[in-house]
């Protein structure tokens, strides 16, 4: 009889292929994916670390699934609960302690023991032992090892976990406490779960890693390769015909992965290049290790080569120390590069990291103020970038229904959201890339008209 499985993801994309992988490894034993928690024979809360409160917002969860349960124990049904990810691995036995209705603990990077501890927990219970099982090993060659398993992924879009970890150490940043050292995939592993996808139909991946350019795979060759490597590797495979990835950081940006934005086809423009903050001296307290003309430099680079490229980043503003001559910077430096997107926050701070600690925490007022400003100047450039591509032609990925009848939503090599018309088509549509008349922007998105060969003029 088939079992609901129900998973909630929060945060990162890096998460959104773990809770893929995880659905795809309880397959096997009977369980299906459901939408509806309150349906769920297994609840798996897919948990992130990096915003404030994170774990107080799981235990919020927790409660709430714990009612579901108390309703679906006195129907005469089970539900097991388990936590997963950089919560689960932070927390460990806490959330044990706190909230007794936790069946299991499963770190990011023991997830593919997963369908072992249920089966166990299910074998206990049925013999009367109140069980509860915490997995929070750092074993993530044996995680990439396990999950070999052909997906059964639907639709045209998808991640591929490259890289975890990280040893930059931010002293704002829980990730090297969460998800461990920094590790890569054997190249022949990402290759094959690439190739497993475009023969599933997928014709856009996305790569993906804490530090996605710090890639230092062992290659078929016997020799590590680079992310510039593997890409081009990728490039080579029939069928794929977009190449992203994301998280990048400055300190790997190499040259030969510059020359790829320019010289692989394949290779989206558009790079998410994160400097957090504008003044080499807040840089210096998150210890960054790079400084702000070193960024500039790289983007002057990454331009000069592929001089459509999009740029996004992230900021942070608040952090303990920064001045309003410290803020002024990045609002200068945001002026002075020019975002097509950006992601911005207050500084929260993660406890067991350095920055916590700090005495100089700049006030929630303060904090909020910077943000809005900084908020309202990244949605001015976004807007201003998406403006310009109207009246251009642009190849769409066509990947998803929109809200009305007869539309799709794809995506531009810019990483732009699309809304495009296709009327009787739009379920064979799907999964194409198309040429894409585009007629209005907003902040978010174009809209557009496909470019019929009637509408093309004639050679």
């Amino acid at each position: 009889m088939k079992r609901k499985l129900y998973i909630k993801t929060y945060g990162c994309q890096m998460n959104v292929y773990d809770t893929e992988r995880m659905a795809e490894l309880m397959a096997p034993d009977g369980f299906v994916v459901t939408e509806e928690p309150s349906d769920a024979d297994l609840v798996v809360l897919n948990t992130c670390h990096i915003r404030e409160k994170a774990a107080e917002k799981v235990y919020s969860d927790i409660g709430r699934m714990r009612a579901l349960k108390d309703r679906r124990a006195r129907a005469g049904k089970d539900m097991m609960i388990a936590v997963a990810g950089c919560v689960a691995q932070a927390e460990g036995e806490e959330i044990i302690r706190r909230a007794p209705v936790v069946d299991m603990v499963v770190g990011p990077q023991t997830y593919h023991r997963l369908p072992v501890m249920v089966r166990e927990t299910t074998r206990r219970r049925a013999a009367g032992e109140r069980v509860r099982l915490v997995e929070t090993e750092f074993t993530i060659e044996e995680k990439f090892a396990r999950l070999q398993r052909p997906s059964d992924k639907k639709g045209p879009a998808a991640f591929v976990t490259v890289q975890e970890g990280c040893d930059k150490f931010c002293t704002f940043c829980v990730v090297p406490y969460t998800r461990g050292a920094e590790f890569s995939r054997p190249v022949a592993q990402v290759v094959a779960e690439t190739e497993r996808l475009v023969r599933q139909g997928v014709v856009e991946i996305t790569l993906l890693g804490q530090n996605v350019n710090a890639f230092h795979g062992e290659g078929p060759d016997g020799k590590v390769w680079s992310l510039a490597r593997l890409i081009r590797r990728l490039a080579e495979i029939d069928g794929l015909a977009r190449i992203r990835y994301t998280t990048s950081h400055p300190r790997d940006m190499d040259d030969d992965l510059i020359a790829v934005h320019a010289e692989v086809e394949t290779c989206m423009p558009y790079l998410h290049l994160p400097i957090q903050s504008g003044s080499d001296r807040v840089l210096a307290a998150m210890n960054r290790r790079h400084k702000v003309d070193d960024y500039r430099r790289i983007i002057d680079r990454l331009r000069e080569k592929r001089p459509d490229l999009a740029l996004s980043g992230d900021f942070i503003v608040g952090f303990p120390g920064e001045t309003d001559a410290d803020f002024q910077a990045t609002m200068d430096l945001v002026r002075a590069v020019g975002y097509a997107q950006a992601y911005s926050f207050k500084y929260s701070a993660r406890p067991g990291t350095p920055a916590a600690e700090e005495a100089d925490q700049v006030g929630d007022e303060v904090k909020a103020e910077r943000l809005a400003a900084l908020q309202a100047l990244l949605a001015e450039q976004q807007l201003a970038f998406n403006r310009a591509t109207v009246g251009r032609r642009l190849p769409v990925l066509l990947e998803k229904p929109g809200r009305r009848a007869g539309q799709l939503v794809g995506r531009s090599p810019y990483m732009q959201a699309v809304h495009v018309m296709v009327g009787n088509e739009a379920d064979a549509a799907i999964g194409a890339i198309v040429e894409v008349a585009i007629t209005a922007a907003g902040p978010h998105s174009l809209e557009g008209d496909i470019v019929r060969a009637s509408d093309r003029p004639a050679a």
